[in-house]
């Protein structure tokens, strides 16, 4: 089965916009026939994520570490769980079960897991496409950020040309890479 593996917040957010959020991509990947990959939480957006797949028919395998799951705040409704001992073995499973990556909005978590996959890809050990789906300009200041390194030559073109940050799962999802990345996929995995 084709998988996408989707970083997001654990809290919800200010308004319910971010929660809808969550829960529109959850329930459209499962509508695609795309399973999801994610952090295995329960709470926030990572749970409206999960919810949402779940009960449109969708595949969702989450990975949480140990101490988050004696926290309390794993997921058990899952198709599969996987409890790890680091965060760093969370994102190489979450890596290796995905064939692509879309981020939505979240804390520091998110912003470490995207930009690990992002270094990753720059270092050639994936080649998989990276996507931000910007909801109400979330990404503009990381973009300008982006921009800034670029600008300073702390940062090649086509690194910054591997971010691609769209505004709808849509048009995520029609970018070709993204695409390529998906059909692939398709009857690989069990």
């Amino acid at each position: 089965m084709k998988r996408i593996c989707v970083f997001c917040g654990s809290r919800p957010g200010r308004d319910d916009t971010f929660l809808a959020l969550a829960r529109s991509v959850g329930a459209e990947l499962a509508r695609r026939g795309i399973g999801i990959v994610y952090g295995g939480g329960r709470v926030g957006m990572m749970g409206a994520l999960a919810d949402a797949a779940l009960e449109a028919g969708g595949e969702v395998i989450g990975i949480i570490p140990h101490a988050l799951e004696r926290a309390e705040v794993a997921h058990q409704g899952l198709t599969a769980l996987h409890v790890v001992i680091s965060m760093h073995e969370r994102k190489a499973m979450m890596g290796n079960l995905s064939d692509a990556f879309l981020a939505l909005p979240g804390g520091f978590g998110t912003m470490d897991e995207l930009f690990e996959a992002l270094t990753w890809q720059q270092l050639g050990y994936h080649a998989k496409p990276i996507a931000l789906l910007d909801n109400g300009d979330f990404f503009a200041p990381l973009m300008a950020l982006l921009q800034r390194m670029l600008d300073d030559d702390l940062l090649t073109i086509e690194s910054y040309g591997r971010v691609r940050l769209a505004r709808s799962l849509d048009e995520i999802l029609a970018d070709p890479e993204m695409a390529q990345a998906l059909t692939l996929a398709r009857g690989v995995r069990q």
